[in-house]
């Protein structure tokens, strides 16, 4: 574990790796004022576009592994990544370490893929697509049971995160106020293309997956498989932090970013039935999800009996 370097002055990185989350935080804020002062420009929205994906990876990341040495500048990052994706940071806690990584896919997760009254165990196309619609419909319920609950128990982390609500909400007014049609254009439609990415990733990463819980014990057995999530070996992780390789995540959730690919090399993906060690992602989806439409050998087979799907 990597100590505190002690009281500084100035914000200090906890990893030096972090210098590519905050080019991708400062990148993607001059690029929409420039198309703003200059117009529409095809290759920088397609760049913007991407770096909603980014930063939508920057904050899950930031959750697990506080980006900072020091509670302010961690602080400041968290209401930056809310003007930037367009959404409360908060809810990664709630939603993701709290529901998501306590129950791994299992019958407890909410937001599991396989929820029978949402089509059961499926990975095409159309599950893809509404998955994070469903994902949503089951989340904000959790969201205001927290958040009540902070306001009884915990009244300043209460005020902390509807702060967040107030920048979102107030930012999204200034920027229509300006000017509507450029505020939907440059602003509001890639956040929600980033939202989409952040909640379908779990689609991409579980559907088809083996939810069935395991012991801790058996967690830390080297024979039994684990096979809940779906890893990605490809150009994704170089640009996305490392975020196709999802079971050394999660069984090393404090573990930063960088470190996964030496997890995943060493440890997991031997750990994980070939059939979820994919290549590349765009890979993948081409042929699940399009080639899959037309050709049933392109699809992929549930890890689960039907039986154990609830």
């Amino acid at each position: 574990m990597r100590k505190s370097p002690g009281r500084r002055l100035l914000p200090s990185l906890r990893h030096w790796r972090d210098w590519q989350s905050l080019f991708y935080m400062l990148l993607m804020p001059l690029l929409v004022w420039w198309q703003w002062s200059h117009g529409f420009h095809f290759v920088l929205y397609a760049l913007e576009l991407f770096l909603t994906l980014g930063v939508g990876v920057i904050h899950h990341n930031h959750t697990h592994v506080r980006m900072w040495w020091g509670r302010w500048s961690n602080r400041f990052t968290d209401y930056w990544l809310t003007l930037l994706q367009g959404h409360p940071t908060f809810v990664f806690w709630p939603a993701h370490v709290g529901n998501h990584h306590r129950f791994r896919h299992g019958p407890r997760d909410i937001a599991r893929t396989y929820r029978p009254e949402f089509g059961g165990d499926t990975n095409h196309l159309w599950g893809y697509l509404i998955h994070p619609l469903q994902a949503a419909w089951v989340l904000y319920p959790l969201f205001f049971r927290w958040l009540s609950n902070l306001r009884r128990h915990w009244p300043g982390a209460f005020r902390y995160c509807m702060g967040q609500y107030a920048l979102w909400l107030a930012s999204w007014g200034f920027f229509l106020w300006l000017d509507w049609q450029k505020a939907l254009l440059f602003v509001i439609v890639p956040q929600l293309h980033g939202l989409h990415w952040l909640l379908a990733t779990n689609y991409l990463q579980h559907a088809h997956a083996d939810g069935r819980p395991l012991t801790r014990a058996q967690r830390n057995t080297p024979g039994i498989e684990l096979n809940y999530a779906r890893n990605f070996e490809g150009l994704v992780n170089p640009l996305l932090f490392n975020i196709g390789l999802h079971t050394a995540h999660h069984e090393c959730p404090h573990a930063h970013w960088s470190e996964l690919s030496t997890l995943h090399d060493r440890i997991y993906r031997r750990r994980v039935t070939p059939a979820l060690n994919e290549g590349g992602l765009l890979p993948y989806m081409g042929r699940v999800f399009v080639l899959g439409l037309v050709r049933p050998a392109a699809r992929t087979r549930p890890q689960m009996p039907p039986e154990a799907v609830q």
